[in-house]
């Protein structure tokens, strides 16, 4: 082996210099992994992390993802994961806030004389509000205003806030048994901020009602 055949080593504090190759000995990949190679021999190690840097600069280099892409969808990461949590928290704050104004309590007295209170929703009408929590509200025809099941006795201090039944309604409410100036059907009471505190009392007797023990469920 004679001098020819032995590559030459760079002296101490020479600037190291990679082989010269023909490029159209290469190609589109290897060109790239050589200029990651020498991007990374001109960079100056950093501190910390410096022998992985090379490493995932030649992956990416390999898999044809733009050198720093990767890196810093990485690094974004974590503060993605943490406005999406910053932003579930709000959304259920408002939700929250949003519920909390919509929530209007009213007093249900059953035939019995109980007290039972509820919260309703605005937009909720008094038959469903009393079947969601097992007020026995009969509602037989489904609040299609075919019969008088619903029959309440609404407290006189909110009589004024209602709109006025319409003739139908009154249709229906001149065949309830105990009729009063203050009965409306459940079925077309509905619940607005301005009924809060509300009492909704249940008449003894209704036409229709079940006679069996059968608490009515919603339809």
């Amino acid at each position: 082996m004679n001098g020819a055949d032995v590559a030459q080593l760079p002296s101490e504090g020479a600037e190291a210099r990679l082989p010269e190759v023909a490029p159209s000995r290469l190609g589109a990949r290897s060109l790239h992994r050589l200029y990651i190679t020498m991007e990374t021999s001109a960079t100056p190690p950093s501190p910390s992390g410096s022998h992985v840097m090379p490493v995932m600069a030649a992956s990416m280099a390999t898999v044809g993802v733009r050198p720093g892409g990767g890196l810093r969808r990485l690094l974004w990461k974590p503060g993605r994961a943490l406005l999406r949590s910053f932003r579930t928290a709000v959304a259920f704050q408002v939700e929250e806030e949003s519920c909390a104004a919509e929530v209007v309590n009213v007093v249900f007295i059953d035939r019995c004389g109980k007290r039972v209170p509820v919260k309703g929703r605005v937009g909720e009408d008094v038959l469903r509000l009393a079947q969601r929590h097992d007020i026995d509200l009969e509602g037989a025809c489904e609040a299609s205003l075919a019969c008088s099941t619903c029959h309440v006795y609404v407290s006189h201090d909110i009589v004024d806030k209602l709109p006025c039944p319409d003739e139908r309604e009154e249709d229906m409410l001149d065949m309830a048994p105990l009729l009063q100036e203050n009965s409306r059907l459940g079925c077309q009471i509905i619940l607005t901020k301005e009924l809060e505190g509300a009492e909704f009392t249940l008449p003894k007797i209704t036409r229709n009602f079940y006679v069996d023990g059968h608490v009515p469920k919603p339809h």
